[in-house]
């Protein structure tokens, strides 16, 4: 009897210990809304675009915080909700406030937290709206309060705007374009926001901003060539130094016309001196190397793209379609590109070198080809639903080999000639092997690959055996010199190419208070 006693005690103070123990762990809310916006197209975002993660749904979709991790041992998660979707245009005022209002709610019902961990790309454009993460971030302080410790996670084609700076506390970006770091670069953002917690020391002493007058487009500063590589090799050994937690260099995004589009610089840490010298060191390193960014391949017109494709020997031969790359905001419909393609006699002949397009977005068409099946021929038309600018409708008269009924997106495949045009009912982008495979396509012995991409993302990249991007047209042409541009902050590199040397002195920004 007396051992039994004894053992209940031990049991009664190990669940007080234990209670104790999950009480100290701080409280942490996770809330975000991602996606990047073309104003110079004409397609709108509209709320079902959006994919919505809540609850344990939204916190096992972080690796670093799955069940059993350590990190999802050191606090108290509240997972709010997070949505994205797809770049495409700005979106309707009525689907923003519907989001954030949602996120604010499910924020409102766990409040007070210790902390947030507020994850954006950045890039969003509202229709009659200026900075919309900057609105956004400050209904979600409204909710948590000044105090509450924030760290911000950012795509590097973000925007960082002085009202984002000054409203988050904690603010990094990826250093990867493309962006192979996304998942590592969250971690990072919370593990800061843990350390400053169980550190006892809270805010940074200081945050940097330094807006640098340059607007390009990823496709021209991507990590994997110079000078973009070491440009963000830098970034590792300055967050490294003694005093300062985090240093992001934002390249901006480029199709948007807002005055928040630029670089930025943006520099947090507890050594003043170190913070503002950092944030200066990267912000001219950036400006000196301006005149040497490049496109990350070989860029041409569509012509000389397809003329270089048919006559090279290497196999498969990738062309990206840039200017209407819904990855990067394009209304993904435009046509031009695959009407320009289905002109050259190359590809009438069965016997020719073969092409697969992906993709152009038809629902018409995709629910004739259901009907009609595999191995019938079909005749419709395709895409400028959305973007009619720059060609009508395109006419597909071929055989359909190939049907997936994808939940809410089915595809088809038709054969024109020697080009299998794979048709969506909504936009989409390709980049996995996969997307092709699951059509009986294998990328890998097609002649030429034509994907509406800008850069290639690292599984296609893997397996081309040569490519070119072409300049197509779309709402994220990449001829940004011939964007029109009314809004944006002036002079900006390269719109004036001749523009003096900008002040790019650090600004330290200041706290919210209450």
């Amino acid at each position: 009897m007396k051992h039994c006693r004894l053992f209940l005690v031990f049991l009664f103070l190990f669940s007080i210990f234990i209670s104790s123990f999950s009480q100290n762990k701080p409280k942490i809310a996770i809330a975000g809304l991602l996606i990047e916006c073309s104003t110079f197209s004409p397609a709108t975002t509209s709320e079902d675009a959006f994919r919505k993660r809540t609850g344990d749904a939204l916190l096992n979709s972080y690796t670093f915080l799955r069940e059993g991790s350590s990190m999802r041992e050191r606090a108290e998660w509240f997972p709010a909700m997070v949505a994205s979707a797809t770049p495409g245009g700005a979106l309707t005022v009525e689907t923003y406030e519907s989001l954030t209002n949602q996120i604010v709610d499910l924020l409102k019902a766990n409040a007070p937290y210790d902390a947030i961990f507020f994850d954006i790309h950045g890039a969003m454009s509202v229709i009659g709206m200026d900075d919309p993460e900057g609105d956004f971030i400050l209904k979600v302080r409204e909710v948590i309060g000044s105090q509450t410790l924030m760290s911000t996670c950012m795509d590097l084609h973000g925007n960082v705007s002085w009202r984002l700076a000054e409203n988050t506390d904690l603010i990094t970006c990826f250093r990867l374009a493309p962006h192979e770091d996304a998942m590592e670069s969250r971690e990072r953002a919370v593990s800061n926001l843990l350390d400053r917690l169980e550190s006892g020391k809270g805010r940074p002493g200081y945050k940097a901003w330094i807006p640098v007058p340059i607007l390009l487009a990823g496709e021209q500063t991507s990590t994997r060539v110079e000078p973009a590589k070491s440009l963000y090799a830098s970034i590792g050994p300055a967050t490294a130094q003694k005093g300062i937690i985090d240093a992001g260099i934002w390249i901006g995004y480029a199709w948007a016309d807002e005055p928040r589009n630029h670089a930025t610089v943006m520099v947090t840490g507890d050594d003043k001196n170190l913070v503002v010298r950092t944030a200066e060191y990267l912000a001219n390193h950036f400006w000196s190397v301006r005149n040497r960014f490049e496109f990350v391949a070989p860029t041409a017109s569509l012509d000389v793209c397809l003329n270089t494709a048919i006559s090279s020997n290497k196999k498969p031969y990738f062309i990206s379609d840039m200017g209407d790359n819904p990855t990067a905001g394009g209304a993904g419909d435009v046509t031009w590109t695959i009407t320009e393609v289905l002109k050259r006699e190359e590809f009438k002949s069965e016997i020719g070198k073969s092409l697969v397009y992906a993709s152009i977005p038809g629902p018409e068409f995709v629910g004739k080809a259901f009907e009609v099946g595999v191995g019938n021929r079909i005749e419709g038309t395709a895409g400028a639903a959305v973007d009619s600018r720059y060609a009508p409708p395109v006419k597909l008269s071929g055989v359909i080999t190939s049907v997936l009924d994808n939940p809410g997106n089915r595809e088809v495949v038709v054969k024109v000639g020697n080009v299998y045009v794979i048709v969506t009912e909504k936009r989409k982008g390709f980049h996995y092997i996969k997307n092709f495979t699951d059509h009986g396509i294998d990328p890998t012995q097609m002649d030429i690959v034509m994907v509406k991409l800008g850069y290639l993302v690292p599984e296609l990249y893997n397996v081309q055996a040569d490519w070119m991007m072409a300049h197509t047209l779309g709402g994220v042409n990449q001829n940004l010199i011939d964007l029109p541009y009314q809004r944006i902050n002036r002079p900006m590199f390269p719109l004036d190419k001749d523009m003096e040397m900008p002040d790019l002195s650090a600004r330290l920004v200041p706290f919210v208070t209450d």
